[in-house]
């Protein structure tokens, strides 16, 4: 993704719960919607695009929403081991 992409999008909306923040974002050359999640304590952020017509019930259910675009665009900081 280029550079100018990402000052022509547009952010529509965000909250912040316990460690995750979602956030809402469209682009206007594109017309792409897309939900960004980042979880503050691992720092791993995943986002994925979303028809337009399920933007507002995919910022509030995300996880239910990842699973059909999802992308990971961040690894954790720390890597974890059992």
């Amino acid at each position: 993704m280029s550079a100018t992409a990402f000052t022509d999008r547009r952010e529509l909306t965000h909250r912040s719960s316990d460690g995750i923040e979602v956030t809402l974002f469209w682009s206007k050359p594109s017309t792409e919607v897309t939900i960004a999640v980042l979880d503050t304590r691992s720092s791993e952020v995943l986002e994925f695009e979303i028809d337009g017509s399920a933007a507002l019930d995919a910022f509030n259910h995300p996880y239910a929403y990842a699973a059909l675009g999802a992308r990971s665009v961040g690894a954790p900081s720390i890597a974890v081991t059992r």
